[in-house]
């Protein structure tokens, strides 16, 4: 077993904080994993996990050693990049998270199109409107709509995307049509949100004469997925808060149409999201630039 590969379980573990979880990233029974351990602890002479049968936490030597070791990591990465041309031809499993509404609309339809051009490559598409945990979850990529606090992350930005607010013609026949924020909450509108882990209030973020403010809106309507609200939107349940390109459709044919005009949504980031690592994985780069080549124009024009 190579002094490397060793490393590279050991940084999995640590990363995943477990060995059964790092085998299952790193494609290794769990007999593997922690023979990989043991066998680079007696390689250094220290205990790098203090082991129980219900838990895994990293020594002191355990800690300084993972710092070193990504850096190890690293300068492999770029090396062979820099000496095999990859990029011709790039390998392996390629793991893609992104929201439900980009995925299905902007990122899914290009999959196809990528793996034409490097048949060596398989697709691993994860579409969620949750958080996603990049290194738990062993993904290389994540595209994100939002502004991500993760410091450990790199940040790829595509555009600002221009949002809207809409309800249907049937809502706004029964309810009425509001001109701004404000009056989205004093005619008691019924608003569709969007509902992410830990959220204990709702607040729309729209543009006013003053500047972008927050209105706390209320609704009896909510959910974790986007196109739930998009369908609620549809058959005349409320007004939702989406991004332009998820229901340019139905705004053109008439099916959804702009409320609050005078208050529209502050735009909302769309970026891509990587480890410092995964930015030398060919196949990562690849695909994360071939993207932003296929749709930049797509979100930035609505």
């Amino acid at each position: 077993m190579s002094y490397l590969d060793n490393i590279r379980t050991f940084v999995r573990v640590y990363e995943l904080g477990s060995m059964s979880a790092a085998g299952r990233d790193l494609r290794i029974s769990p007999a593997v994993t922690s023979s990989r351990i043991s066998q680079l602890e007696e390689h250094l002479g220290v205990r790098l996990f203090q082991r129980t049968t219900r838990s895994l936490t990293p020594t002191d030597q355990g800690k300084t050693f993972f710092d070193a070791a990504c850096d190890v990591l690293d300068a492999v990465e770029k090396a062979e990049a820099r000496v095999i041309n990859m990029t011709d031809n790039p390998k392996g499993s390629l793991y893609v998270a992104a929201p439900l509404g980009v995925g299905r609309r902007l990122i899914a339809p290009q999959v196809p199109g990528f793996l034409e051009m490097y048949p060596e490559v398989n697709m691993r598409l994860r579409m969620t409107d949750r958080k996603v945990d990049l290194t738990t979850e062993g993904l290389d990529l994540a595209f994100y709509l939002g502004n991500p606090k993760d410091s450990n992350l790199r940040i790829r930005k595509i555009a600002d995307v221009a949002r809207v607010l809409c309800a249907s013609p049937e809502y706004v026949k029964r309810k009425g049509h509001p001109k701004d924020g404000t009056a989205l909450i004093s005619d008691n509108h019924e608003c569709l949100n969007l509902r992410f882990p830990g959220a204990t209030e709702f607040q729309w973020r729209l543009v006013t004469e003053d500047g972008p403010k927050k209105f706390r809106v209320t609704g009896r309507y909510e959910s974790d997925d986007g196109d739930v609200l998009t369908d609620w939107a549809l058959h005349g349940h409320g007004i939702a808060m989406k991004p332009i390109f998820e229901v340019s459709d139905h705004l053109r044919n008439g099916r959804l149409v702009p409320v609050a005009e005078e208050t529209p949504p502050e735009p909302i980031q769309m970026a891509c999201l990587f480890t410092h690592r995964k930015r030398q994985d060919p196949k990562t780069r690849l695909f994360m630039e071939y993207i932003i080549e296929e749709i930049s124009d797509v979100v930035s024009a609505v």
